[in-house]
């Protein structure tokens, strides 16, 4: 290496370091507080305070960002810059973290259909697929919030495949007893 390939080698600077490593926390305080609140049931979701973890997280990671972006642009090897790349970073920041704490709270509140029970088996209609006989089992297909479900199902006579069925009791969560429609 000569000394002419010294001078053009590029350094990052230390404040763009320091802002990408704000960055990177950031988002990894960010996915912890998505996915380990949701599925690993880290931390209570109503001890959240006026500010939620997702908004201090999404804040984090867009300042960190946002201010590395900037430093770099100003070249930020000055005090003056780096203050300066700060304030581009909260710029980034505040947007963020507001859209953070709002789609986080979308998804934390968002409504769901009930989870169908074997009442709700009741009265639904559907096929023989698989034949009933008289005594025994065979299958039916219906639809139970909006989805086809394949139950066993007992009849008083024997029905052939093809039949449409009417449910008149559910014997459990998986079998039904079906007269024709």
């Amino acid at each position: 290496m000569t000394l002419h390939d010294v001078d053009t080698v590029q350094v990052v600077a230390t404040g763009t370091l320091i802002f990408l490593i704000i960055g990177g926390a950031g988002v990894g305080v960010l996915a912890l507080a998505l996915v380990g609140g949701g599925l690993l049931h880290i931390g209570h979701p109503d001890v959240d305070g006026p500010v939620s973890l997702e908004a201090v997280a999404g804040f984090a990671g867009a300042f960190g960002f946002g201010a590395a972006i900037v430093n770099e642009l100003v070249g930020g090897r000055t005090p003056g810059m780096i203050a300066a790349a700060a304030a581009g970073g909260a710029l980034a920041a505040a947007p963020t973290a507001w859209l953070a704490a709002r789609l986080s709270r979308a998804a934390r509140n968002m409504r769901t259909d009930a989870t169908p029970t074997r009442d709700h088996l009741v009265g639904a209609t559907g096929l023989v697929v698989t034949p009933v006989p008289a005594e025994g089992y065979g299958e039916v297909r219906i639809r139970l919030a909006g989805q086809p479900v394949k139950l066993n199902a007992r009849a008083d006579r024997p029905l052939p495949v093809g039949a449409r069925i009417f449910v008149v009791e559910a014997l459990s969560e998986t079998s039904v007893h079906v007269e024709t429609y």
